[in-house]
């Protein structure tokens, strides 16, 4: 079976993310040719010098942010929002409450750390549930360790995480690593760390790119048959 991996930048605070893995996850269900697939998600803030506590309400942002009325600024929320709920995601963008995710990051760095991919899928989809669905604040230590510990970290681990710096370098490193790549918007997916994707496509146009990109590799690896050289033989 095709082992794929899909590389993925995103931040907890863009409705476009939490759409854009939902689709993403169900594109890979539609693929199975595709073997086993391993996910892995980046750190990207969309404002890493938001507050500890949501100031205003996501209508007045979206609107000074965007440069719209008040009445478009709610109709393009109203629209996302139709988005995620398509994907069945009961999406609320209208009530999320905006504030710092460099913790959120650094929980899922933790996470990330134990090994297990079905830890760390569980925190990342409870984190994104929290901001949208729930409309908590993400930078409320309280609720990311509550987040954790449901997910099956170590309460005690986590808030020792939470009272000092750790991850927090390595979230900067993914977001120097997108700056590198020219990468200023996010969702940004890299499959097989040669193809991009960038933003959040519908689920039929994720999963073609997957499928072709599953016969490329099936074709690539028939031509790459079992041949020996002088540091050895290789093993298909």
């Amino acid at each position: 079976m095709i082992l794929l991996k899909i590389t993925y930048w995103s931040d907890y605070a863009c409705p476009y993310c939490y759409i854009g893995e939902a689709r993403m996850k169900k594109a890979i269900e539609q693929v199975p040719e595709l073997g086993e697939v391993e996910i892995e998600m980046k750190s990207f803030q969309l404002d890493p010098g938001a507050g500890e506590h949501a100031t205003g309400d996501t209508q007045t942002r979206f609107a000074k942010k965007y440069g719209l009325t008040m009445d478009h600024a709610a109709r393009s929320i109203e629209h996302i929002s139709k988005m995620g709920q398509d994907e069945g995601i009961d999406f609320k963008y209208a009530t999320t409450l905006f504030s710092n995710t460099m913790d959120a990051h650094r929980l899922t760095k933790l996470a990330e750390s134990k090994g297990d991919p079905k830890v760390t899928d569980k925190v990342i989809t409870a984190l994104f549930d929290a901001y949208f669905t729930q409309n908590e604040e993400l930078a409320d230590r309280d609720l990311l360790c509550r987040i954790g510990v449901q997910c099956g970290l170590d309460r005690e681990e986590v808030q020792q995480m939470l009272r000092s710096d750790r991850f927090r370098d390595e979230v900067l490193l993914d977001e120097r690593q997108a700056a590198a790549m020219g990468v200023h918007a996010v969702p940004f997916f890299v499959i097989d760390g040669k193809y991009t994707v960038s933003g959040a496509p519908e689920t039929e146009g994720f999963r073609r790119a997957l499928a072709e990109i599953a016969e490329k590799n099936s074709r690539e690896s028939i031509a790459q048959g079992s041949s020996c050289g002088p540091e050895g033989c290789r093993l298909n």
